[in-house]
């Protein structure tokens, strides 16, 4: 299958990487450390330009980050100072390694067939009680836009597919305003999930 989320941001690498750099999003970022330590391990999954990898860093966490387009590795990986890996989420592994993931609007490419199999994949990586941090375009639109594949959420989807895999509680749950001022009569589905303990 054609993959063109990551030929999209391939092609649109500088552009994406200067439009989104520079947002503040430390609302979100705190509201998720909260459920964190300093020295924890996070992951972040699909980092695009490395804002927020960047930040955990400078805030005294580990971070790793990924992402399956090539350009945007390079450019995160010069302004993080520390190097990106390249890999699509398929072919990702991990078990037990970090504390928390952190998902800021990469898996929202992918269909719902795909997304509940990575979020299997992401809680098997994630260490016992886990954090899981994921957003989402807040509606029920599924398809190609603007050159991409989005699967936009609202509550109840997103609780019909948690209900499907059960391996994740809800912590919380809220509305956005997308916080690029051109965007912001866009709305965003924001997630904080907790791994299930195993009984």
């Amino acid at each position: 299958m054609k993959n063109y989320n990551i030929e999209y941001y391939d092609k649109n690498a500088e552009k994406f990487f200067e439009s989104t750099v520079g947002v503040d999003f430390k609302e979100e970022q705190e509201r998720f450390l909260k459920y964190l330590k300093r020295g924890d391990k996070i992951l972040d999954f699909g980092c695009g330009s490395g804002r927020d990898m960047k930040y955990f860093l400078e805030q005294g966490y580990l971070c790793d980050g990924i992402d399956g387009s090539e350009k945007m590795c390079e450019l995160a990986s010069v302004y993080v100072k520390k190097s990106v890996q390249k890999i699509c989420f398929e072919e990702w592994e991990a078990e037990k390694e970090y504390d928390g993931i952190w998902a800021c609007a990469s898996i929202l490419h992918l269909n719902q067939k795909r997304l509940l199999a990575i979020f299997e994949k992401i809680a098997k990586a994630l260490k016992e009680n886990g954090i899981l941090y994921s957003s989402f375009k807040y509606g029920t639109f599924e398809g190609m836009r603007n050159g991409r594949y989005f699967l936009d959420l609202d509550e109840k989807g997103l609780k019909e597919i948690l209900d499907e895999i059960d391996v994740f509680w809800i912590e919380e749950i809220w509305v956005t305003k997308d916080v690029r001022q051109e965007r912001n009569t866009e709305k965003w589905l924001n997630t904080i999930l907790r791994k299930k303990v195993k009984r």
